[in-house]
């Protein structure tokens, strides 16, 4: 007998806006260069399930968020000139907030009040991808219900899991360890599932309810007509007719409700006692490619290694052009005679199906693979790839841009995809905020799009300089984290030192450049509406140059401690 679970999300974009907020920055000041760069793939899911760990490179992007707790949230989208709340959290629904009223009515009666833009393509991307990772650990047949909920045929597949009580149960606990509320509902279609999932009513135990084989009709015959998934025109009809549940509809012939209200009532009342089938479109989890090479007789030499790669890599070329992908990330897994596989990982900074090129890459580092008594098979992974089109080739010889990724990724597999970054300039006063580290390949900065005529910013004639203007000289290279001097000798206010002591060395300055006044910016923090760092450029009498300062302006105690730090280094 076929039975179907409806998995309800009943919070899922609130939810999905919360997994994040774990993963905020501390308060403390933001890193500063030489820091590796925070492009790698990240999921903003928590942590501690070994389910989570496996699907890491998978699971959801999520972005950053600070609401916890029981704040009112609500997400907020634009239908014509109305701005309306498109989700809203428990806190937000139980002081009457709910979905489709009006944003200003909803501030006006909750002052308090979080409104975050509504993403409904992300939440839908999500949806679909959490859709593939349940059809790779829970059901070969996994499809997308609504904008909230999936639908699994867990028909032979709920043995697997200890029956279909301990599957549910397993289900709904992971994503509660994940941040995401979710009930679920198991009968023998997926009309009645997905009725019964919505329901508040029932026998739930811990966020599951099952329904027993052939009971199904009995069970949605005390729900409203609106569980049947039908147009809200049909409903607010059936309402007026005084037909408000599922056991009534279903007494009615069928004739004269197919003359009333469409094919299409009848079609889910039938789908839902199981007269006629409903088929689930599933989602098709991409399969991964991998080339795999076996030998009669193990290998054992970098040569015979080499030489056999230089046979996968044009098939695996093959593939990944078969598929529409560049290869981002690629393993090489040597498997020893001995049960102990070898595995080599290679990156790259941009989709590329390049076989030359990726086999140079690999070739790079075949004396990291220890063959020991010998290998018996080779396989080349795609851990990781993008779409990559057809590109068109430029005719034009000059003016055209070096291609970087080549160097780009030589240098990140020697020395570490962690040690190369490209530093942007940020817009800041405040100098280990002025600079953060990007991807070496990023593109640059769009620029500004031009204001409208009356646009207040017009009023600004002022020309617009540049984040790293020579005017304001920097070092060549910023500490990590400001380190604090010994031994200062100075003259307030506006003096320089005359002699510091930095990691147990003493200095003497011979010359002095300064003071450069930075204040903190308090529209960012109110800790920092008092703060003042006076920065002095400084050499001893080695010619070493150095970049230091003193918190505070030497007037004011509200404005810092006077204690020196040592910032950055000349070259």
């Amino acid at each position: 007998m076929k039975r179907v679970a409806s998995l309800y999300l009943p919070d899922w974009p609130i939810d999905r806006l919360r997994q994040a907020a774990h993963t905020a920055a501390p308060p403390d000041l933001p890193p500063i260069l030489p820091v590796p760069p925070a492009h790698e793939r990240g999921d903003g899911w928590r942590p501690g399930a070994r389910w989570a760990r496996e699907n890491r490179h998978s699971l959801p992007v999520i972005g950053q968020c600070d609401t916890v707790g029981d704040v009112p949230l609500v997400t907020s989208m634009r239908a014509g000139s109305k701005i309306l709340i498109a989700a809203a959290s428990s806190a937000a629904r139980a002081v009457g907030l709910h979905p489709g009223m009006a944003v200003t009515q909803a501030r006006a009666q909750v002052p308090g009040l979080d409104i975050r833009p509504a993403d409904i393509e992300g939440d839908r991307a999500d949806l679909r991808r959490l859709a593939i990772i349940a059809a790779r650990r829970w059901s070969p047949i996994v499809a997308v219900s609504g904008e909230d909920g999936l639908f699994l045929d867990i028909t032979g597949a709920a043995h697997l899991f200890g029956g279909e009580a301990a599957m549910a149960r397993r289900i709904v606990r992971l994503l509660a360890r994940l941040g995401i509320t979710a009930r679920i509902a198991v009968a023998d279609t997926a009309g009645a599932a997905w009725a019964l999932a919505r329901s508040p009513h029932g026998r739930w135990d811990k966020g599951v309810l099952l329904c027993p084989p052939s009971a199904h009709i009995d069970a949605i015959a005390a729900l409203p007509v609106v569980a049947l998934r039908l147009d809200p025109a049909a409903v607010e009809l059936l309402k007026r007719l005084g037909v408000d549940r599922i056991g009534q509809l279903a007494g009615m012939p069928r004739a004269p409700l197919a003359r009333r209200f469409g094919a299409g009532l009848v079609e889910r009342l039938d789908q839902a006692t199981g007269r006629v089938s409903e088929p689930l479109d599933p989602v098709v989890p991409t399969e991964t490619i991998a080339i795999v090479q076996r030998f009669a007789e193990p290998i054992a030499t970098a040569e015979a290694i080499e030489h056999w790669l230089a046979h996968l890599m044009p098939r695996l070329v093959t593939a990944l052009v078969g598929a529409g992908l560049g290869a981002r990330v690629i393993e090489l897994v040597a498997d020893r005679i001995d049960g102990v596989p070898q595995r080599l990982r290679i990156g790259l900074a941009r989709p590329s199906r390049d076989a030359a090129h990726l086999l140079r890459l690999i070739v790079r580092r075949i004396e990291e693979i220890a063959p020991g008594f010998g290998v018996d098979a080779l396989t080349l992974h795609v851990r990781r790839a993008d779409p990559l089109a057809p590109q068109s080739f430029d005719e034009r010889l000059e003016d055209r841009p070096p291609d970087l990724a080549p160097l780009v990724d030589a240098l990140a597999n020697r020395i570490g995809d962690a040690r190369l970054w490209r530093a942007r300039p940020v817009e800041s006063e405040v100098p280990e905020r002025s600079v953060e580290a990007a991807p070496p390949l990023d593109p640059p900065a769009q620029p500004a799009v031009k204001s409208k005529l009356d646009d207040v910013r017009q009023l600004d004639r002022s020309s617009d300089l540049h984040p790293w203007h020579h005017r304001w000289p920097r070092p060549v290279r910023l500490l990590r984290r400001p380190e604090l001097l010994d031994h200062v000798i100075a003259e307030l206010p506006d003096h320089p030192p005359r002699r510091f002591t930095w990691r147990g060395q003493a200095h003497k300055v011979v010359r002095a450049d300064g003071p450069e006044r930075v204040r903190g910016e308090w529209w960012k923090r109110a800790s920092e509406q008092h703060s003042v760092r006076d920065y002095f450029r400084v050499e001893d009498e080695v010619g070493q140059r150095f970049w230091l300062f003193r918190r505070g302006d030497g007037e004011r105690s509200e404005t810092g401690d006077l204690s020196w730090f040592m910032h950055g280094a000349f070259g």
